[in-house]
């Protein structure tokens, strides 16, 4: 882990402009259009049933998930759940050597 690293709960948007200002020397206007364009760039190609392949970080990917039963938690009552695509990340070895 990166000892200049402070521990934090969770970052948000805001914070990783901020972050992402300081280490690229970008302004933070500039940081949060940069910070855009990518988010924007992931989530465009995804939804067109693109793999985004960050090597060394992950990859960012659509999947089908099969109609299934579930069960509704407060009757107990089996329902169906419909089939559907949802967005994917899978990390890769680096970032979860990282990480640990």
């Amino acid at each position: 882990m990166n000892p200049e690293h402070e521990k934090k709960t969770s970052m948000n948007k805001e914070d990783l402009v901020t972050a992402v200002s300081a280490k690229a020397g970008l302004t933070k206007k500039s940081a949060e259009e940069t910070v855009q364009a990518v988010l924007d760039t992931i989530r465009d190609a995804v939804w067109d049933g693109d793999k985004v392949t960050l090597a060394g970080f992950g990859n960012f990917l659509l999947v089908e998930r099969s109609a299934r039963k579930g069960r509704n938690p407060r009757t107990g009552e089996e329902v169906e759940i419909s089939a559907r695509k949802v967005p994917k990340f899978v990390p890769g070895k680096q970032f979860k050597e990282y990480v640990k």
